[in-house]
């Protein structure tokens, strides 16, 4: 969720430079199942154009109408949507919606947490009865320096209130420079992830030949600084020449990403793990657990296109540990 807060806050960057008042929109509590997990956010403007959603798209009109008195009179607002017998997810979502107004100090701070990849809290206060109280509003903990939506918020006479932690934005390390990796760089980019291309200087390819990349290394596995590979990062090795996956896989022994994913047939992966081996065999089993390969989810792909959405569907499975199945052979809810 932190790169869809990203996305709100770089749009009230933009309101705010056009001299439009926005609102910040919160699901804080959930009865039932719905589309999206309370924590969910969306941003309106007094405009009428909105960023972000929290459900498929069947709440967010009468949020738009609810929003009209936060604008008016500058007080935040708790409203409900009762699911139950106009949706097909039959859940009551509790909405918070709250004038948005960060300070300076905010953006700060925010920014530093991007960086450096740290984790953040947010704590919104509220109440699930309908109305409006200048006690509603969310609270935002930065490496514990709490710092308010807005500088009038004072949460002393409200009844709940809605913690989440918010990981740094999930980043995909591409590690290649064809076609296949033009294709999954735009995906990923598409679902929210950081995208990082790394490529052989030898490739001569430069960050304007993968739309949605945010960061582009010509580098050699030999140079190569594995730092930045984290908890919350997926590495994908596909440069379609086994030397060189074989030397950018031996350059990110040390790191620990989240997933880790080779390119091609089974028979070359074993290849390369035997030829990997043989050069470090002190490497950890978890290491060597965590590579998948051939990367991606059986489900008959074969174009670019189709390829890069089954490592991305794999990627997902494997980080939020998940076991692949059709969603109609799972009993209870979607998303538990």
């Amino acid at each position: 969720m932190t790169h869809e807060l990203k996305k709100i806050i770089q749009a009230f960057k933009n309101a705010k430079a056009k001299k439009v008042k926005t609102v910040l929109v919160t699901v804080v509590a959930l009865e039932g199942s719905s589309y999206r997990r309370p924590g969910v956010r969306m941003l309106v403007r007094d405009d009428g154009r909105t960023v972000g959603a929290v459900s498929g798209g069947c709440v967010e009109k009468e949020i738009v109408l609810q929003a009209q008195s936060v604008f008016a009179t500058g007080v935040p607002k708790m409203m409900t949507y009762d699911g139950r017998y106009r949706l097909g997810c039959e859940g009551i979502l509790y909405i918070l919606i709250e004038p948005f107004e960060p300070e300076t100090e905010f953006f700060t701070a925010f920014d530093d947490m991007l960086q450096k990849r740290h984790p953040f809290q947010v704590t919104s206060f509220f109440s699930k009865t309908e109305g409006s109280d200048q006690a509603y509003g969310s609270v935002f903990r930065f490496d514990g320096k709490k710092i308010p939506v807005r500088s009038s918020l004072k949460p002393n006479t409200v009844t709940e209130c809605f913690e989440q932690q918010m990981q740094p934005c999930f980043k995909l390390v591409i590690v290649g420079a064809e076609h296949d990796a033009v294709q999954l760089c735009l995906l990923a980019s598409l679902s929210g992830w950081e995208v990082t291309i790394v490529a052989s200087a030898s490739e001569e390819k430069k960050i304007t030949d993968f739309p949605g990349a945010e960061n582009f290394r010509s580098i050699e596995p030999e140079m190569l600084s594995t730092e930045n590979i984290d908890g919350q990062t997926a590495l994908m090795i596909m440069t379609h020449s086994y030397v060189r996956d074989l030397k950018y896989l031996l350059a990110y022994k040390n790191s620990r990403p989240a997933y880790l994913g080779l390119l091609g047939p089974s028979r070359r992966r074993e290849r390369l793990l035997g030829d990997f081996i043989e050069r470090h065999p002190e490497i950890s089993d978890a290491f060597i657990e965590n590579i998948h390969g051939p990367a991606g989810l059986n489900i008959g792909a074969e174009t670019a296109q189709e390829i890069a959405l089954a490592i991305i569907a794999e990627i997902l499975s494997v980080t939020r540990n998940k076991k692949p199945m059709l969603l109609k052979n799972k009993s209870g809810k979607i998303l538990s």
